[in-house]
């Protein structure tokens, strides 16, 4: 809960560790005293990651049955008005079974994000939470990341995933940067990085690990500044250099969520390489070719996708509708279609956007 004394945006009052619904009692404290509790500062030690205060906000008793219930009937009552997943913050200072009590008693359609911190030797892992839902992969990026703002790498991503010691795909939340990791220089690629993060972004979606979160952001120099004082405004105000920077919104990403949906569960198959800067492969019934070269890429690959003419999706955001986009790819009977992938960018077809 939030430190200090001051008043909720609604007009409650809070201090001395108490808040409307929640007593001193409420909160982890010293015995035979309700007023203060010790601080997180030994990582190694469980029992003071989880049940003392981080940065002095005071810590909730989540083995209570009623703050569960407390929490759970807010998230439930948020459910009833639409939301269908939750971020839990701050996850690793909640012992896993304490939280399984607010979890079970919300819908099994729920998504549930968890953002653990895992570090070497610490008495609190990731893998603690796999059986409540996904687990923030903060490793995803610091080795994804180097291999796209080298240049002649791409063709070792050939492999990325488990196998380079990330957690199991099916618990991972893949992110290539947070609003935390924005800031305080732990995400190598961020919007400030342009063309290069967007290319890092578009192969996140196309690859068959974890479930990905895409990150949409404002524009900031001051890492304490806050959002600007004007809505998105329908893309009004959007990539224009000082409000926002609504990632989600290239074709690159928005068009890429699609691609993904349409691949599927599928592995990738008829994995090719030009250079070292180029690779492509298929998934199911979508097909990506990636050019981290400084020159376009002309070539003929094989898509593994039934003759026709396709969109090529990531060229605008109407590019993704066979009945707007001018953009294409033709496959010919062998499932092969000669193309020109562009320096930095890609080329992405799939069944869903053909002609």
């Amino acid at each position: 809960m939030a430190a200090g004394s001051g008043v909720g945006t609604a007009g409650s009052s809070y201090g001395n560790r108490q808040y409307p619904f929640y007593s001193q009692n409420d909160f982890h404290h010293y015995d035979g005293n309700s007023n203060a509790n010790c601080e997180v500062d030994d990582y190694s030690n469980k029992y003071n990651v989880q049940y003392c205060d981080l940065v002095g906000l005071p810590d909730l008793v989540t083995g209570s049955e009623y703050v569960q219930g407390q929490i759970a009937g807010y998230i439930n009552k948020m459910s009833d008005l639409g939301i269908v997943g939750v971020r839990i913050d701050a996850v690793k200072h909640q012992d896993a079974g304490e939280l399984s009590g607010i979890t079970k008693q919300l819908p099994g359609s729920m998504y549930i994000n968890q953002e653990v911190i895992g570090s070497a030797g610490e008495a609190v892992q990731p893998s603690m939470y796999f059986d409540l839902g996904h687990v923030t992969e903060f490793s995803y990026s610091t080795m994804l990341d180097p291999n796209i703002m080298a240049e002649n790498k791409m063709t070792y991503l050939k492999t990325f995933g488990e196998s380079w010691g990330l957690m199991p795909s099916q618990y991972a939340c893949a992110f290539l940067d947070n609003h935390d990791t924005q800031r305080n220089g732990n995400a190598p690629l961020t919007y400030k990085n342009g063309g290069l993060y967007l290319f890092a972004e578009m192969f996140m979606l196309s690859w068959p690990y974890g479930d990905v979160r895409v990150m949409s952001s404002y524009y900031f120099t001051n890492t304490d500044a806050g959002p600007p004082s004007v809505g998105v405004n329908g893309g009004a105000n959007c990539a224009d250099g000082k409000n926002w920077v609504c990632e989600h919104r290239e074709a690159g990403v928005a068009n890429m969520v699609r691609w993904r949906l349409v691949a599927g569960n599928s592995p990738v198959t008829n994995w090719q390489e030009g250079t070292a800067n180029q690779i492509a492969f298929t998934r199911g019934n979508a097909f990506v070719a990636f050019n981290r070269g400084s020159s376009s890429w002309r070539t003929t690959l094989q898509t593994g996708l039934p003759a026709g003419e396709y969109c090529q999706v990531v060229d605008s955001l109407d590019n993704d509708d066979p009945a707007t986009c001018t953009s294409t790819v033709t496959v010919n009977s062998d499932g092969t279609a000669s193309m020109e992938v562009r320096s930095l960018y890609a080329v992405a077809i799939h069944t869903e956007a053909k002609k």
